[in-house]
């Protein structure tokens, strides 16, 4: 990283997304549940509207590690901090009930997917963090997914940076 940003430390949840947006897309429904079915253009458009940006790869990489070599930050038992397909019972949960990585920052890894500014190839946008539907394998922090930017899926969020 050559200059610092902030890291939400949640990603955005119902409640929010419906306070600037006015209203709620979410497939599952709970205020302080990650609001999902949301585009990377709506994704995008809501960081704007609260004066921040979808943060790169590299900057969601490096605030999901927070200076951790690890495959998974906090504990290796991946039930302490990921919702993840073994756990989840196939749908999100509220954010910030697993243990944060060493920054505070919650569910970096399962719940729902994130949104990243950047293209994972010429069609698609790269996904970071897993979500309740990928198996426990599968959670660490170099995990990486993709899908088109206009796809709204149940699994798929965002959290916002800034500088």
């Amino acid at each position: 990283m050559t200059k610092g940003f902030w890291m939400a430390q949640t990603v955005v949840t119902q409640a929010a997304y419906r306070r600037v947006v006015g209203t709620n897309p979410s497939f599952f429904h709970g205020d302080q549940r990650p609001v999902d079915r949301i585009s990377w253009d709506e994704a995008k458009a809501y960081c704007a509207a609260v004066g921040m940006r979808l943060p790169s790869e590299a900057e969601w990489e490096y605030a999901a590690r927070a200076n951790s070599p690890a495959a998974r930050y906090g504990e290796a038992d991946t039930d302490a901090i990921a919702w993840h397909k073994g756990n989840s019972y196939d749908r999100s949960h509220e954010v910030a009930q697993k243990q944060p990585n060493a920054w505070l920052l919650y569910d970096m890894l399962g719940n729902v997917w994130e949104w990243t500014s950047d293209w994972y190839n010429s069609d698609y946008v790269a996904l970071r963090g897993g979500s309740w539907s990928t198996s426990a394998a599968n959670i660490r922090v170099s995990a990486r997914g993709w899908d088109a930017p206009n796809h709204h899926r149940k699994f798929t969020s965002f959290r916002c940076a800034g500088e």
